[in-house]
């Protein structure tokens, strides 16, 4: 690849602001920094800045060259690991990303053991609600990504780890002194807590049969982080649907009950957690090995549902 040192001595000039700064990061001269792009001005047959005593400025043509020129170079850099990688020992870093609350209650604690085991594996574990772009996310380039969708995405390659069961439940003391429902319409009587831009702030709940009742809920606060709406069942401040993975404790030591348990909580996410990769990963063992210690920790039945709690029907 010829062309790889002129276009990095390119990109280098627009990022220092002058062949001056350039030079002093590739630890060349500026001389051949001036000539590198001297070169590439002749094969484009266009000036890719325009020239004053105290600044270099990007011409229209170099302006849209730095933004091929980036992406270019970072696929080149993309590459170039995943060639690296692809050796049988898992090496470098291992980019995962994961919902917040699922991240950090059932993948954090897995790391320690997977890096303790693979010494030249470092993974970064990004959390967010978002969903990320496996390529083109402002964060950089995922290896890994546990999304809850009913549908994974067509140009990924997709796994199912986990099925994530969901409760409707509340504290003790406020179904004392509000009353239990019994039905999905007596919700109305109730402080639903509703997932913010996630609801609608309308539930849907299946019966046994597969029907449908679609209940709008209402309350006075409500969240976009189940952490947070957990902490507030547990306050005694109304009723919400909350995943097993996070409440489980709390139901098997009485904190929490569940109620309405012959309807299952129909969420937009769906109930199943995917790994999703692109196909240039398949094959990296830093992925193998991370996806190997999921599969093991949560098939064929997760941790939270061979407890007590896990599996627990209250109200």
């Amino acid at each position: 690849m010829t062309w790889l040192p002129a276009w990095q001595s390119f990109v280098r000039v627009v990022e220092g602001g002058s062949m001056a700064a350039a030079a002093r990061a590739l630890g060349c001269t500026r001389a051949q920094i001036s000539k590198q792009i001297a070169e590439l001005e002749r094969g484009f047959g266009a000036r890719l800045f325009e020239r004053s005593t105290r600044r270099l400025a990007l011409t229209p043509a170099g302006e849209v060259f730095h933004q091929h020129a980036l992406r270019a170079l970072e696929a080149v850099a993309n590459t170039e690991l995943a060639v690296r990688n692809l050796g049988d020992t898992p090496r470098g870093i291992l980019r995962v990303s994961a919902t917040v609350s699922f991240g950090r209650h059932c993948v954090a604690p897995l790391l320690p053991a997977i890096t303790a085991a693979h010494p030249e594996l470092e993974i970064e574990l990004i959390l967010t609600d978002q969903l990320v772009d496996l390529v083109g996310d402002p964060i950089g380039p995922v290896d890994l990504a546990l999304r809850m969708t009913r549908m994974p995405p067509e140009d990924a390659v997709a796994r199912r780890v986990v099925s994530l069961r969901r409760v409707v439940c509340a504290a003790p003391a406020y179904l004392a002194r509000h009353g239990t429902p019994r039905s999905p319409q007596e919700l109305l009587q109730h402080r639903c807590m509703s997932y913010v831009l996630g609801d609608n702030k309308t539930w849907s709940l299946l019966d046994e049969r597969g029907a449908e009742a679609l209940v709008p809920v209402r309350s006075a606060i409500n969240f976009n982080n189940a952490d947070c709406m957990l902490d507030a069942v547990l306050a005694g401040h109304g009723i919400a649907i909350l995943p097993t993975y996070l409440c489980h404790r709390e139901l098997a030591d009485g904190r929490l009950r569940t109620v309405l348990d012959g309807f299952e909580p129909n969420i937009v996410f769906g109930r199943d957690l995917y790994a999703c990769y692109t196909p240039s990963r398949v094959r990296l063992p830093k992925v193998k090995v991370f996806l190997d210690a999921l599969l093991r920790e949560f098939q064929p039945v997760p941790p939270w549902e061979r407890t007590p709690g896990g599996g627990l029907r209250g109200g």
